[in-house]
């Protein structure tokens, strides 16, 4: 009861309604909230301080900066997310927070393109020596089934691909990634999505932000290869996987392909079948399927084989 009391007396101001009404559409940090809502720094950080201590919205730090959104539990977020259905259809107000809004993520679409651009080179090299990300996915997607998951972790994110096409399956998906860049690239692609159950987060893949127990279903696309060490982050996996959890991982086969250290930033030159079940059983998962997907043949080239393993963390 004092947690909805609490929250009640916290939301019962316009700004910090107004507040509620921008992070029903996304996460923002404190400058994007001053520039949406017209206010003052200090003023607004006075707001989300009082609705973060009553339990209406969360914050979490992300390098420089600390990013709130309405909260996904409890009595407040509960609140939070009844007031924001409360939405008038015409406010004078709310439309002027509303177009601030729209040129805050259309700067943030434009350092997110910029960053792209300035690397889309090298990632365009790298995908035409493998099989279409496309069907990269949809063999993903076979592997998961079609059995609905309650929360879903993409460690190592990225741009949010997988996250992406695992929206509708997951009723909650959190992506992790280490790059900031790669963090904001990732919100805008979510956000032209227009998917509200998915987020992202800061992390390290070796001490994940999470309890025990957290995810029912992990996927890592394309990640173990950057990795010193791919073992300790498939522990560290487990550790977040509920009993009768699944775990998805894609990455190279074994291939000789040097220029990908040089190029890519690539730390191992593919995972082999052998060193992942012995990592697997070092984190105590079960393997269930491992599936490989050869590159498209052209002559006198050589191309990367994508390989897929499925795991599941035994109940007992």
């Amino acid at each position: 009861m004092e947690e909805l009391l609490a929250g009640l007396r916290a939301a019962a101001e316009a700004t910090r309604v107004r507040i509620l009404f921008a992070l029903s559409q996304g996460e923002f940090n404190v400058s994007e909230l001053t520039q949406i809502l017209g206010q003052s720094q200090p003023r607004v950080s006075r707001h989300l301080k009082l609705m973060t201590e009553a339990g209406l919205i969360s914050r979490h730090k992300e390098g420089n900066w600390v990013l709130f959104r309405i909260r996904d539990e409890g009595a407040g977020g509960a609140l939070a997310r009844a007031i924001v259905d409360l939405k008038p259809g015409t406010d004078a107000e709310l439309a002027r927070d509303q177009a601030r809004l729209a040129d805050v993520r259309s700067r943030r679409a434009k350092t997110a393109s910029e960053y792209f651009r300035a690397n889309a080179a090298r990632w365009e090299e790298l995908r035409s020596l493998h099989v279409r990300e496309e069907d990269v996915e949809q063999a993903m997607l076979r592997l998961a089934g079609p059995a609905p998951v309650e929360l879903h972790a993409d460690l190592g994110t990225g741009t949010g691909s997988v996250l992406r096409y695992f929206a509708a399956l997951a009723s909650q998906s959190i992506g992790i990634d280490q790059s900031l860049d790669m963090l904001a690239m990732a919100r805008v692609n979510l956000e032209k999505a227009g998917l509200g159950n998915v987020q992202v987060r800061q992390g390290d893949i070796y001490a994940l932000p999470f309890a025990n127990a957290f995810a029912d279903f992990i996927t890592i696309h394309q990640v173990l290869h950057y990795l010193d060490d791919p073992g300790r982050a498939l522990i560290e996996a487990a550790r977040i996987l509920q009993p009768g959890g699944r775990l998805l991982v894609a990455d190279f086969a074994p291939h000789e392909l040097e220029q990908l250290r040089d190029n890519h930033a690539h730390r191992r030159l593919g995972v082999a079948a052998e060193h992942m079940a012995a990592w697997l059983q070092r984190a105590g998962m079960r393997l269930i399927q491992h599936d490989v997907l050869p590159p498209p043949w052209r002559k006198g080239e050589t191309g990367l084989t994508v390989s897929l393993w499925l795991a599941e963390k035994p109940r007992w």
